[in-house]
């Protein structure tokens, strides 16, 4: 239909904009001002309002108030002002009126009916003949306390709430601006001049005529076109328009229908259509889908054109093959009421009709039954403005067509930010091209970065991030490294095994990894229900990170190394491979191109791509709540080792003889029985003691020290007694306190009780250890290291560089070395008391106690010690 609504309108594009088109706003400065219209029949009564438009006072009607709301009469200046009683002191502080009085308040129904004179009336030809509508209406909750008066002046040609308070009371409808944004003719003095540069001037016709009370500034958000940027104005005016409102039940119960991943997605599309207005479908450009909407010159009869074959039927004259402007413009059609010509409206559609019709429009001309076919489209995803753009759009078309959403489900993404939190402009100089980084670090590393984020959430672009993805992609490249290392020396076939065969030689740690990957799996599985991609990327590569490089090959290393090809190493070698492969295949969706590669040399029996390959299904039968539970705790224990041994100065290299664990649950002493070889790895220690927290007892002892702040003002003249007193029994002290609250002593004749704010009641280990608790206990080792314990952790320190020196020269993990080293005089006898471990960990055939040689010699700072080494290869 053809109608008159309020609608934005941009200036700069000569075009209506339509509600949800409306989602750009800038930070502008407007002026801010309290005008007073002068009530009819007073000497110096005035109605104040607020505005930051002066440009809509020459199209001014009426004035709106609450009824409900208490309205007051202030004496200030000589002048009684009518303001709502909650927004005087506000008003009158922003007006800068210090010296005011309220005379009386009455409820705002008593201003219904009130005439004012509009005070711009004799410079404004549009105002002549509206004194009879310059009166006080009720707009109920339209009018709000929040900021202004409490009376809002209306201008229903240039205001929606006005426009529709204004159908009630059938006053007319004053629009003075053009498509340009310049004042009409009938504004009178103002006519001709753009209505956002007016203001000045309509501020100061005010002033000059007294009706100005406050002239201020105000920075707003305020509305902008999505294309040129150029501030919007409201405008009455004539337009084309589909009646969705009437469909507003049916596009809610649509939306019911649709599963929104974030759910806040359907609350915001609800929340629009549920405000929903009908669609102004016409737009004042040139280029676009014309308007199908032919006018007849004689009757008036309106004809609408379904199909270019529909259009050839009813055309006076040729149809052309374009059927965009100028050529369809020349098109005349024969009315089908008067047969008379009519001819085609000048206007283009909304270009949200063109993208609401996508899917549809994509299956040609036979779409609608293709589309009973293949309908509705599984999925959706664009950022989370295009709730109000092209979500919605589909929707309301989907609706209008076929009666139901086009599609099943919706997933909305974040914007890419700089590492600010501000968008990327080039003006801004914070833009970054994709080129560029792919340039530096390859697809993937991109990818990786990117799909972690949180997708409805905003990313924020940071080299360093990307640094540290990198870093990821690495230790994940280098798992596979390994794995495709060992499994080669060791002619690994896995496809001459099954789990069954190998069950009864997996040790605890596979079946806690087994238990970690398919619990992995499961919940990757369970994410991807709500196309959770960044759960899936996190979950995969943090499995592969956190729980196969920083865990599970440490503990089985040695098992690695094993020269013979027992089961217990089949078994982990089988187990290491299934769940490579399987997280290969899941992470294939994120770093498709290391994927690839990874895939083509590491998987055996392979198809063609890594992306044929089905993803992994979970087994259930391998997820172990209590083993996971028992691996944590050792992980917990292992990091309260870590502290310990900080604290003592003790390198964790460096095994130690023992180490003490005491744990607050009783069941989790029996976890950490369970675990204890583990628990012995994490801590480099030759045996540990895991017992309840009361073990602790015989490493520690509890100490009172003095509280100076609250002795001295409480006892006065005998606070250096107690003080010393305290210092000297600090033990017993400390026991009393702890059970029974307090400690009771004679000093100086008199009786006493210290009490627990007298004293800060502290622990300390027992000479000669370190603890370090934890949430769930705490760990105790020895602070001094015997000489066989320092041996172990300089042998230690010469394997590691050792096997930096091999790295060095290239040799592959299988080759053999010849090792020469110059140890100091006094370590040599260490070196051949060690020979055996450190041939066995470096693959050395012989090792020579002489002057260093060979194809790489360094010299290396141990221990304030200087061993020269040289390797090279046998």
């Amino acid at each position: 239909y053809k109608g008159v609504h309020v609608l934005h309108w941009c200036p700069r594009c000569e075009t209506t904009l339509a509600d949800y088109e409306v989602s750009e706003y800038k930070e502008l400065e407007d002026p801010s001002i309290y005008v007073k219209f002068k009530v009819r029949g007073e000497e110096n009564k005035y109605l104040v309002i607020w505005t930051t438009t002066p440009w809509t006072l020459p199209a001014n009607v009426f004035v709106m108030i609450n009824k409900e709301y208490e309205y007051a009469e202030v004496e200030a200046n000589g002048e009684i002002l009518i303001i709502a009683r909650d927004r005087v002191s506000d008003v009158m502080k922003e007006a800068r009126i210090k010296e005011y009085k309220i005379l009386r308040t009455y409820k705002g129904e008593k201003l219904i009916g009130l005439h004012y004179t509009h005070p711009l009336a004799d410079i404004v030809t549009a105002q002549k003949g509206l004194d009879e509508y310059h009166v006080i209406v009720d707009a109920g909750e339209e009018v709000t306390l929040s900021e202004g008066t409490g009376l809002v002046h209306s201008a229903p040609g240039h205001g929606d709430v006005d426009f529709e308070i204004n159908k009630k009371i059938n006053a007319p409808v004053v629009m003075l601006v053009n498509d340009r944004g310049e004042f009409l003719p009938e504004a009178g003095k103002y006519s001709g001049k753009n209505v956002r540069s007016s203001a000045d001037e309509i501020i100061n016709d005010l002033r000059a005529k007294n009706a100005l009370l406050h002239a201020g500034k105000v920075v707003h958000r305020y509305p902008v076109c999505w294309r040129c940027k150029s501030p919007l104005i409201l405008r009455a005016i004539e337009q084309w328009f589909i009646g969705v409102s009437k469909l507003r039940d049916e596009l809610l119960r649509e939306i019911d229908t649709v599963k929104w991943v974030p759910e806040w997605g359907k609350t915001r599309i609800g929340n629009m259509v549920k405000e929903i207005r009908d669609w102004v479908i016409s737009r004042q450009r040139f280029w676009g889908t014309p308007l199908p909407i032919w006018v007849c010159k004689n009757c008036g009869n309106i004809t609408v054109v379904g199909s270019k074959e529909e259009l050839q039927k009813v055309a006076i004259n040729e149809v052309p093959g374009d059927l965009h402007r100028p050529w369809i413009d020349q098109v005349i059609v024969r009315c089908n009421k008067c047969g008379g010509e009519s001819y085609r409206v000048p206007d283009v559609a909304d270009v949200w009709f063109d993208s609401g019709v996508a899917f549809f429009a994509s299956l040609g001309e036979d779409w609608e039954r293709k589309w009973k076919e293949i309908g509705p489209v599984d999925l959706v995803l664009e950022g989370h403005d295009q709730l109000r753009g092209w979500f919605f759009s589909l929707l309301r078309s989907g609706v209008i067509l076929l009666d139901k959403a086009p599609y099943r489900a919706v997933l909305v993404h974040g914007f890419m930010l700089d590492e600010q939190g501000r968008e990327m402009h080039k003006s801004l100089g914070n833009y970054v091209e994709p080129s560029q980084v792919t340039e530096k670090y390859g697809r993937d590393v991109l990818r990786l970065w990117l799909l972690r984020n949180t997708t409805w959430e905003d990313a924020k672009f940071s080299w360093k991030a990307l640094d540290q993805t990198k870093r990821d992609l690495n230790i994940i490249w280098n798992i596979y490294v390994f794995a495709t290392t060992y499994m080669n020396l060791d002619n690994f076939d896995p496809t001459q095994y099954s789990m069954d065969s190998l069950e009864q030689y997996l040790k605890i740690e596979d079946l806690w990894l087994l238990s970690r990957y398919n619990r992995m799996v499961k919940e990757v599985k369970e994410a991807m229900k709500d196309f959770k991609v960044h759960e899936l990327a996190n979950k995969a590569s943090s499995f592969l990170i956190d729980d196969v490089s920083r865990f599970y090959l440490r503990l089985i290393r040695k098992r690695a190394w094993n020269e013979s090809n027992d089961p217990d190493k089949i078994a982990m070698y089988y187990v290491l491979y299934e769940v490579l492969k399987g997280s290969l295949v899941i992470l294939s969706t994120v770093i498709p191109f290391i994927s690839e590669k990874i895939y083509q040399s590491f998987v055996v029996n392979k198809k063609d791509s890594v992306s044929m390959e089905s993803l992994p299904k979970p087994n259930e039968e391998f997820i172990n709540e209590r083993i996971e539970k028992e691996f944590e705790l050792s992980k917990e224990i292992g990091e309260a080792g870590l502290n310990a041994r900080a604290k003592a100065g003790i390198k964790l290299r460096w095994p130690i003889k023992k180490a003490y664990v005491f744990l607050v649950s009783d069941t989790d002493v029996k976890m950490a029985e369970e675990v204890k070889e583990v628990i012995k790895f994490l801590l480099n220690s030759k045996d540990v003691e895991i017992a309840g927290i009361e073990g602790y007892r015989r490493f520690s002892k509890i100490k009172a020290l003095p509280n100076r702040g609250t002795i001295g003002p409480e006892f006065k003249r005998l606070s250096a007694k107690i003080v010393e007193y305290i210092e000297n029994n600090s033990d017993k002290i400390a026991s009393d306190i702890i059970s029974k609250g307090y400690h009771e002593v004679v000093i100086d004749g008199e009786n006493l009780q210290i009490k627990v704010n007298h004293v800060n009641i502290v622990e300390e280990t027992e000479e000669g250890y370190i603890s370090a608790r934890f949430d769930k206990g705490v760990v105790v080792l020895k602070k001094e290291i015997s000489e066989e314990e320092e041996e172990e952790g300089i042998i230690r320190d010469i394997v590691r560089r050792i096997q930096f020196m091999r790295k060095q020269l290239n040799l592959q993990v299988n080759d053999y070395i010849i090792l020469s080293i110059k140890p100091p005089s006094e370590r040599e006898e260490m070196i051949r008391k060690w020979s055996d471990y450190i041939k066995s960990e470096t693959r050395a055939k012989e090792i020579l106690l002489e002057e260093a040689k060979g194809d790489i010699v360094i010299s290396w700072e141990i221990e304030d010690e200087n061993y020269t080494i040289g390797v090279s290869k046998a």
